[in-house]
């Protein structure tokens, strides 16, 4: 799996978490509505990486999913970009 995410979705997750030094974001996989499988979303914690299969870095954010996650994504992409309507970031299966 690959991991994408653009520079708007990338000072949106700046902007939210005011980051002051380094800082590493997981998605992780929890029960909820709106993701690509039913019963299951994606969120978002600050987090140390521990064994990731998929990693993204823009400049001093790192963003990763851990690989107890990967069945979540059926061997699809994982693409973030800012919502220019809602102001948000979405996610986007490949």
């Amino acid at each position: 799996m690959k991991l994408r995410i653009d520079e708007a979705a990338t000072t949106w997750y700046k902007n939210t978490f005011e980051p002051s030094s380094p800082i590493a974001l997981r998605f992780y996989v929890r029960y909820g509505f709106g993701g690509h499988i039913p019963g299951f979303s994606l969120a978002i914690k600050m987090a140390t990486p521990e064994n990731p299969i998929a990693t993204a870095e823009k400049g001093d954010m790192l963003f990763f999913v851990e690989e107890s996650d990967a069945w979540y994504f059926e061997e699809k992409d994982l693409h973030i970009k800012l919502d220019e309507n809602l102001q948000e970031p979405t996610f986007l299966y490949e």
